[in-house]
């Protein structure tokens, strides 16, 4: 019996160990070339369809220092504008093997969920479900502290929000990669999903992936 014991207590380990989220440490984002962006406004469009083409971690690096990581490290201060410099957005990652919370300082992605919460994202619209990236942003309204009400940090939350998710649409647009802007999603779902409190205001999601 203690034998039999001990091999069940090793499987579990090893199905632990094999299905245990951990941090992911991104590839430093390429800051230069691309595309002129005069031209990434011209091109810029939102597209429901995307490949089955993963995106790499590199890409994706990219994508998420365009959209809020620090450009300036001495003051680390970000690439989205930011009202009283707050930086209340939040970005998380959702793929088919889980879901991540983006650290900009880090430049990495912090475990968040193993579950598969693309459907979720996707909502009532189904065929954006298949995008192999997730993005959703969200405001952390415990950012703002003191300053202001609850109403007027909606309102600073749903601003900030804005233009990180223009800064994704034109990163996305210069590196050949297909996203629209979306504020359907299963609220409930996702937020019981990343565990978020109540402070934390769900507003814009973007699928990502290559075109078809």
């Amino acid at each position: 019996m203690r034998r039999n014991m001990i091999v069940a207590l090793a499987a579990m380990a090893m199905w632990t160990g094999a299905h245990a989220q951990t941090p992911v440490k991104l590839p430093s984002p390429k800051q230069e070339g691309g595309m002129p962006l005069m031209e990434a406004l011209q091109k810029r469009h939102s597209e429901r369809t995307f490949s089955e083409k993963p995106i790499s971690d590199a890409t994706l690096s990219q994508i998420l220092w365009a959209a809020c990581g620090i450009n300036r490290k001495d003051s680390k201060r970000i690439t989205a504008p930011s009202a009283m410099n707050k930086q209340d957005i939040v970005v998380y990652v959702c793929r088919k093997d889980g879901a991540w919370k983006y650290n900009p300082e880090g430049q990495s992605l912090e475990p968040a969920s193993k579950e598969d919460l693309r459907k979720y994202v996707a909502g009532r619209q189904e065929a954006v479900a298949n995008a192999p990236v997730m993005l959703v942003l969200c405001s952390d309204h415990t950012k703002f502290g003191e300053t202001g009400n609850s109403q007027q940090h909606e309102i600073l939350g749903a601003v900030d929000c804005g233009y990180v998710s223009q800064n994704i649409a034109l990163a996305c647009t210069s590196l050949g990669i297909n996203t629209v802007p979306r504020m359907t999603m299963d609220q409930d779902a996702l937020r019981k999903a990343l565990a978020l409190p109540a402070t934390t205001q769900l507003l814009i999601n973007h699928p990502i992936g290559y075109p078809q």
